[in-house]
């Protein structure tokens, strides 16, 4: 299929599923369905009876044939960390800090299914870039640091309720760091402490929450079903594999992302936030949308390949 066809069909899939809700469910999934195309059929049947010791694998496959059930929670596996965040999705959860880690033993603890800390402060690496104001670093533990870990984990003689909750966390880190937005943050004028990779970029007065994080968060939509992910996956895979997927460095990883927010999320028409009568960025226009579901797509293949890389080399 030609780009062009290939980019009207994520855009569609995009229009008819995105609300106001990291990648949200449709990158993540995207992400997990190219990633397990590409895991050789040891690796796949391994992760297959993992995933069968997450607390919501009978909530996933239910009702799913049984020759569909690896495939299709997988894909709803790389949203469990998310889920958790939810007590609708998953009760029982603490959110130990929010985003920021609170200095503690358990910040970067690896027990598997009985750590019932969220751990928001896995899901991002606030690369500083510095836009106006002095940049800060980033607080650790966070992605980049919990991919290499847990990497390293996998590979190890641990326990398959560990390996599990690795492999659940893997899948979905690697796919938040190919979100450009979860991979900075920008220190300006207006948000001299950082602006949370674009979560304080507000494109509305609150109570509205309409941000540009958000906006990259959604760009592959929120909550689609199994067979739109399917449609749009597909899609993807049937363009040629990228050069840079067999890049196994988490830091590159970081780097690539780090790059693509300062060159397609900061730019116009999205403000440079060093004006202080000015508190509400505009939002994208229909150029800068066409561009980001360009960059989104291409970052969603990356992540895939890579995923699938990773756990066929890694785990054990």
């Amino acid at each position: 299929m030609k780009w062009k066809n290939c980019l009207a069909v994520i855009l569609v899939f995009v229009i008819s599923t995105q609300s106001a809700n990291a990648w949200f469910d449709g990158g993540h999934m995207t992400v997990a369905y190219i990633a397990y195309k590409n895991l050789t059929p040891g690796t796949r049947s391994r992760i297959d009876t993992l995933l069968q010791l997450n607390p919501m694998y009978s909530t996933w496959t239910e009702g799913v044939n049984a020759d569909q059930k690896g495939l299709v929670a997988f894909m709803h596996a790389a949203t469990w960390p998310d889920c958790i965040k939810s007590s609708n999705c998953s009760p029982g959860y603490a959110s130990d800090g929010g985003d920021i880690p609170p200095g503690n033993a358990t910040d970067a603890q690896n027990i598997g299914y009985d750590d019932h800390l969220m751990h928001k402060y896995w899901h991002f690496d606030d690369v500083p870039y510095s836009a106006g104001a002095p940049a800060k670093p980033p607080k650790q533990p966070n992605a980049l640091g919990e991919i290499q870990l847990l990497s390293k984990a996998i590979g190890t003689g641990e326990s398959d309720d560990i390996k599990s909750y690795d492999v659940v966390w893997l899948e979905h880190l690697v796919g938040d760091i190919h979100q450009p937005l979860h991979s900075t943050s920008r220190f300006t004028k207006n948000h001299p402490n950082g602006d949370a990779g674009g979560n304080d970029v507000a494109f509305c007065l609150k109570p509205c929450k309409d941000e540009l994080h958000a906006y990259w968060d959604g760009l592959l939509g929120d909550r689609p079903s199994i067979q739109q992910v399917t449609n749009v996956g597909d899609t993807l895979l049937a363009k040629q594999k990228p050069a840079l997927a067999a890049e196994s460095d988490p830091t590159v990883w970081v780097q690539e992302s780090f790059e693509l927010a300062k060159s397609a999320a900061y730019v116009s028409p999205i403000s440079d936030d060093n004006d202080s009568s000015i508190k509400i960025s505009p939002r994208p226009d229909a150029g800068y949308a066409l561009n980001a579901t360009s960059v989104a797509q291409a970052q969603v293949v990356l992540a895939g390949y890579r995923l699938a890389n990773l756990l066929n080399s890694k785990l054990k």
